[in-house]
């Protein structure tokens, strides 16, 4: 290449204030893993549960919209067990447990792509910690339920002293 065909510095890519860099262009917009959480349900030990006290199980661990999801199918347990499951994985991505987040501050939508609704302490461990979206994939089979979520957001964003 000869001097003359050479492009200046300021215009090489990345260089120039009109041009960004690849990276800067593709991370600016992208959000980190903060935590991850899987989770495994026999969808025989939710039936088992359904059937022994339905109410009872109902009121600790599912939000209406849920209930009125998984009611709309013959055998509510495979829904409800992916839902127990989701709660499970979701506690684990932001890094707690049960005994720190009820069950029902935990919503795992029905109907299409799964989402993830916070409220109560799950939302404020999510705040704590910088997570500003959950992500939740589900799948079954007949015997168990499995869910991965992934939380995401900026852990430099939560509250000091997390």
């Amino acid at each position: 290449m000869s001097p003359s065909s050479a492009q200046p510095k300021s215009q090489a890519w990345g260089n120039s204030p009109k041009v960004r860099s690849p990276s800067r262009t593709l991370y600016s917009w992208l959000m980190e893993i903060v935590g991850m959480g899987v989770d495994l349900a026999e969808i025989s030990r939710v039936r088992r549960l359904l059937n022994k006290d339905a109410v009872r199980f109902r009121a600790r661990c599912f939000t209406d919209h849920e209930w009125a999801y998984a009611s709309r199918f013959k055998d509510p347990s495979q829904r409800l067990a992916a839902r127990f499951a989701g709660k499970e994985a979701v506690m684990k991505s932001l890094g707690v447990g049960w005994r720190h987040v009820p069950w029902k501050d935990i919503e795992i939508t029905g109907g299409g792509a799964p989402r993830v609704n916070l409220s109560g302490k799950a939302a404020r461990r999510a705040e704590m910690i910088g997570v500003e979206k959950v992500l939740v994939t589900i799948t079954h089979t007949d015997n168990q339920a499995l869910v991965m979520a992934l939380s995401l957001g900026n852990p430099e964003s939560g509250v000091p002293g997390r």
